[in-house]
C-alpha cells in the first residue's frame, strides 16, 4: 500500500510526536519528546520523497522550490492538524522538516508561563522578545499571549510570519494574518504597510535584518505593542545581537531607542521532564526572564550588557530570573535530571552553585519534597 502523507502526519500526531523528517535512503523519522526515532516504514526512494513533498504543495510552491531550492510553507489535514513544512534540497534530492502545531491554540494558564507573560501581554505599547533555539516554543508562547489579548481587548491584531503557524479566530480582537511570500515580499515590507493599517498589537515572526529591527522598534516607541522572535540564548546576548546588526555610527542611537521602547526578553528552551506521567508533557519549559526596569534600561542605554545577568539575578520581585535559577528550581522539584539540567546552561558553575550538595544526587526529586517552601521561595 503507498505510503501517504497523511499517514506520517496522523501517526506523528497520536504519538504525541513534534517533528517528521523525510529523506531519500531514509524510514521517515519523527521527533518525540526531544527525540529522533525511525519509524518502521522501508527507506524512502528519491521518487517516494518527492511524491510526499509535491502532495502538499499547490503550483506557485512547486514553482518556487524548483527555481530556489528551498522552501516555508504550511499544511493542514482537517481532523489531523497544520504543520509547519521546510523543504530544502539535499545531495540532488529532495528532503524535507514538517513541524506539527497544536489545532488549538493552548491557554496562556495551560502551558503554565509566568503570571509576567500575561502582564506584558496587557501593556499598550512596547516591544516584548520571546528568543531562543529552534524548537523552544518560541511561537506557541507568542500564540498564547496573542490569544490573549484577542480574548480581553478590542483591539486590531496585525501578524507578519513566515509561514502562518497558527490560526487565530477573532473573538473581541479584528485579527490579520500576512505570510511571507503570499501576501507580503519581505517582513520590512509589511512593517512599512503596518504603520497605515491602524493596528494596535503587531506580532513579528522574526526579526533578521537592520530594516526589520529599526522598524520593529520604531513602531513600538509611536504607540504599538509589538511581539516578535530573535535566535539568541540569553537577554543579553538579545541585546547585543539587537545593536551589533547597526553600523557603528548608529549603534548608541539604537541603544538609545531599544532602552525606551524594549519591555522584556523571555528567552526560553524544552528540557526533557524526568519520569513523565500518562497525559503529561514529557518536555518541560525553561525559562531567563529580563523585564526591563529603569535599571535594566541604563545598562542597556550605556552598553553595560554584561552587567544584566547580575540585574537579572537580583530583579525576582519584578518578577525576573535566571536560566540557572529555573534549571536548578526544576532539578530540585524532580522534573529535570542533572544531566538535562547541565545541557541546557551555558554557566555551569553558576548551576553547580545553586544546586549546592544536591548536584548530580540521584534523589533529586525526594529532596525536592523535603524542600517545597524554599522552592517556592525562589520562583
Amino acid at each position: 500500500m503507498q505510503l501517504m502523507i497523511e499517514d506520517l502526519m496522523e501517526a506523528v500526531v497520536q504519538k504525541g510526536g513534534s517533528d517528521i523528517h523525510i529523506s531519500v535512503g531514509l524510514p521517515p523519522y519523527f521527533r518525540v519528546n526531544g527525540r529522533l526515532e525511525p519509524t518502521e516504514h522501508d527507506p524512502l526512494s528519491a521518487e517516494e520523497v518527492q511524491r510526499l513533498i509535491f502532495s502538499m504543495l499547490n503550483n506557485t510552491q512547486r514553482k518556487h522550490l524548483e527555481q530556489n531550492w528551498e522552501l516555508d510553507c504550511s499544511y493542514g489535514v482537517r481532523g489531523i492538524g497544520r504543520f509547519r513544512v521546510n523543504v530544502y534540497r539535499d545531495r540532488g534530492t529532495y528532503a524535507c522538516a514538517m513541524r506539527a502545531l497544536a489545532a488549538e491554540i493552548p491557554h496562556i494558564d495551560k502551558l503554565g508561563l509566568p503570571d509576567i507573560c500575561k502582564e506584558m501581554a496587557r501593556l499598550p505599547r512596547g516591544l516584548v522578545l520571546v528568543t531562543g533555539p529552534t524548537g523552544s516554543g518560541k511561537s506557541t508562547t507568542l500564540a498564547s499571549m496573542i490569544d490573549m489579548i484577542n480574548r480581553e481587548r478590542a483591539e486590531h491584531i496585525l501578524t507578519i510570519e513566515d509561514p502562518i503557524e497558527y490560526i487565530y479566530t477573532p473573538i473581541r480582537s479584528i485579527v490579520h494574518q500576512r505570510q511571507l511570500g503570499e501576501d507580503t515580499k519581505s517582513f520590512a515590507n509589511a512593517l512599512k504597510a503596518a504603520m497605515r493599517e491602524d493596528p494596535d498589537v503587531i506580532l513579528i515572526g522574526e526579526m533578521r535584518d537592520l530594516e526589520t529591527i529599526q522598524l520593529a522598534i520604531t513602531a513600538a516607541e509611536t504607540g504599538h505593542l509589538c511581539f516578535a522572535t530573535v535566535h539568541t540564548s540569553s537577554a543579553a546576548q538579545t541585546v547585543d545581537r539587537l545593536v551589533d546588526v547597526f553600523p557603528p555610527e548608529q549603534q548608541q542611537q539604537i541603544r538609545v531607542q531599544l532602552s525606551n521602547s524594549l519591555r522584556a526578553v523571555f528567552t526560553q528552551t524544552l528540557a526533557r521532564r524526568l519520569n513523565p506521567k500518562p497525559g503529561e508533557p514529557g518536555r518541560v519549559l525553561v525559562q531567563e526572564i529580563m523585564v526591563v526596569t529603569p535599571a535594566i534600561a541604563n545598562l542597556i542605554r550605556e552598553g553595560k550588557t554584561a552587567q544584566i545577568y547580575s540585574a537579572i539575578q537580583t530583579g525576582g520581585k519584578q518578577g525576573m530570573k535566571t536560566l540557572e535559577r529555573d534549571l536548578a528550581d526544576l532539578y530540585l522539584e524532580g522534573k529535570i535530571d542533572f544531566d538535562t539540567a547541565m545541557s541546557k546552561t551555558s554557566r555551569p558553575e553558576e548551576l553547580q552553585r545553586l544546586l549546592g550538595n544536591t548536584a548530580g544526587a540521584p534523589a533529586a526529586g525526594a529532596a525536592a519534597q523535603q524542600r517545597p517552601a524554599a522552592v517556592a521561595a525562589r520562583r
